[in-house]
C-alpha cells in the first residue's frame, strides 16, 4: 500500500450557508473514486450555522463561555481549574466540548457539528450526486488523550468506509488468533490529514489517496462505532471525581451482605487498611475458625443467611459515650474498606457472652 497525503488549497474563508461540495470540488478538479476526504469539523460547523455569538472578552465572556459549555455537556468527566473534560452529547469525550474560539471572528464561537456522521454522509452524498465522485468523508477534529502529551485529530464522523478494521479472529503469522485487535484507521488516517492541514496554514481539508479501505456503496455505520459504551469504559471519571464520587457512596452504603461469599483475603486487607485511623482502644477481629464463627453466629439475633464472614469490633475498655461515637465511625471505616474490596456488610449486635461492641456480617 502507498498512501500519498494532498492539500486541498484556495477554499478561504467558510459561512454559514456555505455550500462545501462545491467549494471542495472547484479547489480540488483533480479528486478521484477511492480517495478519503478529511474535512476539518470547523468549516463544517461554519457551513451549518453552528457558531454562537458572545463578548469579545472581560468576565461576561468567559460567563458566556461557561454557559455554551455547559448547553454542550452531557457529562462533567474532570475538571481541573479552569479545565473542563467533559462528555458532549454526541458520546465524544474531550476538553471544553470541542468548542472553538481559534479561525474565527472574536465575538463568535464555533461548537461542533450537531451530527458529524450526518455532516459526512451529507457531503458524501452531494459529491457523489453533483460531480460524481465516489469518495469517503471523515469529519475530523483535534483531541488530546489519556496519559500522553500532546494533540492529534480524530474522526468525529464519517461516510463511505468502516470506522474501525476489525482484526479479531485473523491469524497472525506465528499462528495465533488475534483477540483483540481493532484499528481505529478513521481516526489514523484523520491524524495523517492534519499532518498537511496545520492549524494556521488554513488548509481545512486533505486528501488522503491509495487507502485500500474504500470502495462500497452504503455510507457505512459512521464515527458513532469509535464511542465507547459506558459499561465498558475502566477510565470514565477523572481521579478526583471518582474519589468524590467513592465518597459519597460510602456516606450511603447499604446494610446488607452480597449474595456471594466473602473473600476472606478482601476482609483482611479491609482491616489493615483502617488498621492505623482507629480510635485508641478499639480492635476489629476477622473471626476465621469455621467452628468457632459457626457458634457465635447461631447467637446473633438476625444473622442474614448468605453471609459468610464475621468480624467482630470491641469498643475501647472502660467506655464512655465519646468512646461510642468514636467506635461507631470506626466502624463505619471498616464498611467504607470493606465496599472499595467488593464486599458489602450488615451491622448487628454483638453475640451474647463475647466483650464485642458489635458484629459484622459479610
Amino acid at each position: 500500500m502507498r498512501l500519498e497525503i494532498l492539500p486541498v488549497l484556495g477554499i478561504g474563508d467558510v459561512t454559514e450557508g456555505d455550500d462545501l461540495a462545491a467549494l471542495i470540488a472547484a479547489a480540488a478538479p483533480w479528486l478521484r473514486d477511492g480517495d478519503v476526504l478529511v474535512v476539518t469539523s470547523k468549516i463544517v460547523s461554519k457551513a451549518e450555522g453552528r457558531l454562537v455569538d458572545v463578548p469579545a472578552d472581560g468576565p461576561e465572556r468567559l460567563a458566556a463561555r461557561d454557559e455554551v459549555l455547559a448547553g454542550e455537556t452531557a457529562r462533567v468527566v474532570a475538571s481541573r481549574g479552569a479545565t473542563r473534560i467533559v462528555q458532549t452529547h454526541h458520546g465524544f469525550v474531550m476538553a471544553s466540548a470541542g468548542i472553538d474560539a481559534s479561525n474565527v471572528d472574536k465575538t463568535r464561537l464555533v461548537l461542533l457539528p450537531a451530527d458529524p456522521d450526518a455532516s459526512a454522509r451529507a457531503l458524501r452524498a452531494a459529491l457523489r450526486e453533483r460531480f460524481q465522485l465516489d469518495v469517503a468523508v471523515i469529519v475530523s477534529d483535534t483531541m488530546g488523550r489519556p496519559w500522553r502529551n500532546g494533540l492529534t485529530d480524530v474522526a468525529l464522523g464519517v461516510a463511505g468506509m468502516p470506522a474501525i478494521r476489525d482484526h479479531r479472529g485473523e491469524i497472525d503469522p506465528y499462528g495465533n488468533e488475534l483477540q483483540l485487535t481493532q484499528m481505529a484507521v478513521v481516526d489514523e488516517l484523520a491524524g495523517a490529514g492534519e499532518l498537511i492541514k496545520g492549524k494556521c496554514d488554513q488548509v481545512p481539508v486533505a486528501v488522503v489517496r491509495g487507502y485500500l479501505g474504500v470502495g462500497r456503496d452504503d455510507d457505512g455505520g459512521g464515527a458513532r462505532a469509535l464511542v465507547r459504551d459506558a459499561e465498558l469504559d475502566l477510565f470514565s471519571l477523572g481521579t478526583a471525581e471518582a474519589r468524590a464520587a467513592g465518597l459519597r457512596e460510602a456516606a450511603t452504603l447499604a446494610d446488607g451482605p452480597g449474595p456471594a461469599p466473602a473473600d476472606p483475603a478482601a476482609v483482611e486487607r479491609a482491616i489493615a487498611a483502617v488498621a492505623g485511623v482507629l480510635a485508641p482502644g478499639t480492635v476489629l477481629t476477622h473471626v476465621t475458625d469455621e467452628a468457632v464463627r459457626a457458634g457465635l453466629v447461631a447467637t446473633v439475633p438476625g444473622w442474614p443467611a448468605q453471609a459468610t464472614g464475621l468480624v467482630l469490633g470491641v469498643p475501647p475498655t472502660p467506655v464512655d459515650a465519646a468512646d461510642l461515637v468514636r467506635f461507631g465511625a470506626d466502624l463505619q471505616r471498616l464498611r467504607t474498606a470493606l465496599a472499595a474490596e467488593g464486599v458489602p456488610s450488615a451491622l448487628l449486635p454483638p453475640p451474647p457472652g463475647t466483650t464485642a461492641g458489635a458484629a459484622l456480617a459479610v
